[in-house]
């Protein structure tokens, strides 16, 4: 493993930057942050409003739950559609493409009139959200400054969380008024704007005109070459997608089942757990820049390790509460260093490309781990089961993480 691991180590490349122009980061930063919530942000709103759906539909949960599983499965097709765009024909197309196909797809929801349509477009859904995290992260930190890429990095990893925020914000103000529907034309008036936004205002990546491929032929030699580095990239995603869903999705059932929190009292609690979460991918994120990106991963998810006994053990609902805030810190806070960690360590020529299909692969593996955790569900008790999964994701996480290597504060766009 360490032959194949050192095969995807190559060398930071510096040249003299003296010559460099300054590239704009603000405006890029925003876009690609605001993107990723939108996506957060409409994912939700149809894991919210799951049981109201269905019952326009006249179709039971679990088949309204095949909604969610196609955007999943479609995520990596669009991770690969748009990534080798972004790397062919530069960032600021495929970004600006993408947020005006979510417009048409959020408003598209609001209006289906079966189940079919509706799936259908979610499936669609699932192209536009796996192609918006690779592209938006490669334009973002190839133009954000070395010494703001931790931070950053953890603010734009956050924008999936500040989503799930202003979905549950949303429907608590507006479903029990109006219903599901209106929900879906929150998101497309942002989402076009900020696609007017790249298009009149966004200049390119620096870095993708320094290195872009000329051909379509360059592009797949580069896939070739760097095989050995998106296996690992989808190993290592596995992985933390694993964290993430295993000690998140069942939580809620398991505040319902074995502690009998209504509804309301659950959707707020577990909100407080992503405020956790956001405070842990800026923190961690930042203390990358300084202590190096696998490091800065594996303190926090050695953390969690630890912060298992309160997060599933707790006897008391307040001690359960900060054991969840906890979780999310330590989960987040590795998951804060991945924009920067995968844009360090993939190649110039297919960044557009090769991190989000690392991501978008990873989560598809990763994705039977909730049924997993639930069939090891014993007599009612959540408890063991949450926490066995827990720390069988941890140590697998960890491993992987110190399999890889990282170019922390590698200068993107120079040649040796």
């Amino acid at each position: 493993m360490w032959v194949a691991v050192e095969c995807m180590a190559e060398p930071v490349e510096r040249i003299s930057t003296s010559q460099a122009k300054p590239d704009p980061w603000l405006g890029s930063f925003l876009v690609a942050l605001g993107g990723w919530a939108l996506d957060g942000f409409d994912f939700f709103l149809v894991v919210f409003s799951l049981t109201a759906i269905g019952k326009s539909f006249q179709v039971n949960d679990k088949t309204v739950a095949l909604a969610l599983t196609a955007t999943l499965a479609f995520r990596p097709v669009g991770a690969f559609l748009f990534g080798l765009i972004a790397d062919r024909y530069g960032r600021r197309l495929p970004l600006a493409l993408n947020l005006f196909l979510f417009a048409i797809v959020e408003l598209s929801t609001g209006f289906a009139q079966s189940f079919s349509q509706f799936l259908l477009i979610r499936a669609i859904f699932g192209v536009v959200m796996g192609g918006s995290w690779g592209v938006g992260v490669s334009l973002a930190m190839e133009k954000a400054p070395i010494r703001l890429r931790g931070i950053l990095s953890g603010m734009l990893q956050e924008g999936y969380a500040i989503g799930y925020l202003f979905a549950a914000a949303a429907f608590y103000l507006i479903f029990d008024r109006f219903g599901w529907r209106p929900l879906f034309v929150i998101g497309p008036l942002p989402a076009l704007a900020a696609a007017a936004y790249v298009a009149l205002n966004i200049e390119e990546s620096a870095v993708w005109k320094r290195t872009r491929q000329q051909s379509w032929q360059g592009l797949a030699r580069q896939f070739r070459t760097h095989w050995q580095l998106l296996v690992y990239v989808t190993l290592f995603m596995m992985t933390l997608h694993m964290t993430s869903h295993g000690t998140q999705d069942l939580y809620p059932t398991f505040l319902e089942r074995q502690w009998g929190v209504p509804a309301r009292e659950r959707a707020f609690l577990s909100a407080l757990s992503m405020v956790g979460g956001i405070a842990g991918a800026l923190i961690v994120s930042t203390f990358s820049d300084k202590l190096g990106r696998r490091r800065s991963m594996v303190i926090a998810l050695v953390a969690g390790l630890c912060v298992i006994p309160l997060w599933a053990y707790s006897h008391s609902l307040p001690l359960l509460i900060l054991g969840a805030m906890f979780m999310q810190f330590c989960v987040q806070g590795a998951w804060g260093v991945l924009p920067a960690h995968l844009s360090e360590i993939s190649p110039d020529s297919i960044r557009g490309s090769l991190p989000g299909l690392g991501n978008q692969c990873g989560v598809l593996l990763a994705s039977g781990v909730v049924y997993l955790e639930a069939a090891l569900v014993r007599d009612g008790n959540y408890s063991n089961a949450m926490a066995g999964t827990a720390a069988l994701v941890f140590a697998l996480a960890i491993l992987m993480t110190l399999l890889g290597r990282e170019k922390r504060g590698a200068a993107f766009g120079e040649t040796s």
